[in-house]
C-alpha cells in the first residue's frame, strides 16, 4: 500500500510539474500587439505651445532647417505664411516657459537663430475648425512637394502635409500615414466630411501608403510625390478609386 501511495504521490508531483511548465510556456508566449496598443492616440492632443523659427522666401531654406531640426529628434515642419514666406515650427510644449527653455538650448548650440513661442488658436473655439483645416490645406496647393526627412516608409512624406495642416490648427496629429490611420475613428466613404483624412494603398495590397485631407465633393488635397506640386485629387478617379482604403475622423 505504501508503494502504491508513493507512486501516486510521484505521479501527482509530475502532473503538477507539467501544469506549471505549460503555464510558464503560455505566460511567455508572444501575442502580436493590436493596432490600438501600438498607436494609442484615439483623441488628439492639443498643441499648447510651439516654437517658430525662420522666415524664408526660398522654400529650400525652410526644408533645410526642417531637416536640421528633425535630425535633433524634433517633430519639425514648415508651412507657407499668409505673407508668402516659408516658416518652420516644432514641438508641443505644455507651458510657454518650457518652450522657451528648449528654444534657448537650441539657440545656444547654434542650431536656430531668432525664435518665437506661439500658441496655435483652436478654430473650434472661435468658429468652424473643419473650415479652417480646409482653408489651411488649400494654402499649400501649387507648392512644390518638399517636406524634408529621408524616409519614405509608411507614406512618411505625404503625411507631412496632413500633419502640418492639423498642427497649424492646434491638433497634434502623429507623423506617418500609418500612425494617422490608427489614430482616427473609421468613417464610411459616404459619410466623409471636410477635414477628415482619406487613405490609399498606392504600393499595392492593403497597406496604407498615402494620405490626403478631404475637402468635400469627392475631392481631397494631397502631396502626390517628389517633383510634383501639392494638388487636388478626386476619389472618383480610376487610380484613387481602386486604391482607396478608407477614411478617418479626428474631431
Amino acid at each position: 500500500m505504501v508503494g502504491i501511495a508513493g507512486n501516486r504521490c510521484i505521479t501527482f508531483t509530475v502532473f503538477c510539474a507539467i501544469l506549471l511548465l505549460l503555464g510558464a510556456c503560455s505566460a511567455v508566449r508572444t501575442i502580436p500587439p493590436q493596432p490600438e496598443t501600438i498607436y494609442p492616440y484615439k483623441h488628439l492632443k492639443k498643441v499648447r505651445f510651439a516654437v517658430q523659427v525662420g522666415a524664408f522666401q526660398d522654400l529650400d531654406n525652410a526644408v533645410r532647417l526642417t531637416e536640421k531640426l528633425q535630425r535633433q529628434g524634433l517633430n519639425a515642419y514648415h508651412y507657407i505664411d499668409p505673407s508668402g514666406l516659408y516658416k518652420v515650427r516644432f514641438g508641443n510644449y505644455s507651458t510657454r516657459e518650457t518652450a522657451r527653455r528648449e528654444a534657448g538650448f537650441l539657440q545656444a548650440r547654434g542650431i536656430i537663430d531668432e525664435y518665437y513661442v506661439v500658441s496655435p488658436q483652436m478654430a473650434a473655439i472661435e468658429g468652424d475648425l473643419r473650415g479652417e483645416l480646409v482653408h489651411t490645406a488649400r494654402s499649400f496647393i501649387g507648392i512644390p512637394y518638399k517636406w524634408g526627412g529621408d524616409s519614405r516608409d509608411e507614406g512618411f512624406d505625404c503625411s507631412g502635409l496632413t500633419m502640418t495642416v492639423y498642427q497649424l490648427n492646434g491638433l497634434d496629429l502623429p507623423r506617418t500615414s500609418r500612425q494617422q490611420w490608427y489614430a482616427g475613428t473609421p468613417v464610411g466613404r459616404r459619410e466623409l466630411v471636410r477635414g477628415d483624412l482619406v487613405f490609399f494603398a498606392t504600393s499595392g495590397g492593403e497597406r496604407v501608403s498615402h494620405v490626403g485631407i478631404y475637402v468635400g465633393e469627392n475631392r481631397f488635397i494631397h502631396a502626390p510625390g517628389r517633383g510634383k506640386y501639392i494638388r487636388v485629387g478626386s476619389l472618383a478617379s480610376g487610380y484613387y478609386r481602386k486604391r482607396y482604403v478608407g477614411g478617418r475622423r479626428y474631431l
